[in-house]
């Protein structure tokens, strides 16, 4: 599990991003609930959570956050009346994200709207909605319809975080170590 929190995650350890998601195979649910409980008493003291958003047979999708972060973010101007347009009752994170995994085990679709779970700007959430994800200026983490170029600057951030902590982390430093405390 270490690999794939560097490899998908190192943004959001590094407190560049407020979360990410990665697919983990696991051998069966006892692992699994053990993993993220170990995982979640690590990281606490860093800021970062773990959360199962959703598991098929032998795949789990999980969400790794500063919920510092994703509040913030659920609090920014347009986010509340955007995700109640979306049937959210409340942007209050932990409702928030309850809301979202009830929606994610309904469909075997992602929601649109969990791109402000993830930390991308509504304009580019709204963006790829109204857009049906065509028309975008750029592509990186995500599809961009507003500001491209404050947008290739972050991918870019994003991208070197990445090989940096993939490059520690393969010369012996710990996930742990490499979490920034917020």
């Amino acid at each position: 599990m270490e690999q794939e929190l560097i490899m998908y995650c190192a943004p959001t350890l590094a407190s560049l991003k407020t979360a990410s998601l990665f697919n983990l195979r696991y051998a069966n649910e006892a692992q699994l609930q053990e993993q993220l409980l170990s995982w979640n008493a690590c990281f606490a003291e860093k800021g970062v959570e773990l959360l199962l958003l959703r598991r098929t047979e032998t795949r789990a999708l999980i969400y790794v956050f500063r919920r510092s972060f994703l509040s913030r973010d659920l609090a920014l101007p347009g986010v509340d009346s955007f995700l109640k347009s979306c049937g959210y009752e409340s942007t209050d994170a932990a409702d928030a994200l309850g809301t979202l995994r009830e929606k994610l085990r309904a469909s075997a679709d992602f929601p649109h709207e969990i791109g402000i779970f993830l930390g991308y700007p509504l304009c580019d959430v709204c963006g790829f909605i109204c857009n049906k994800g065509r028309k975008c200026k750029c592509v990186g983490c995500w599809k961009v319809y507003g500001d491209a170029q404050s947008a290739r600057r972050l991918f870019a951030k994003y991208d070197k975080c990445r090989t940096v902590y993939g490059r520690l982390w393969r010369e012996g430093r710990s996930v742990l170590q490499l979490t920034v405390t917020t």
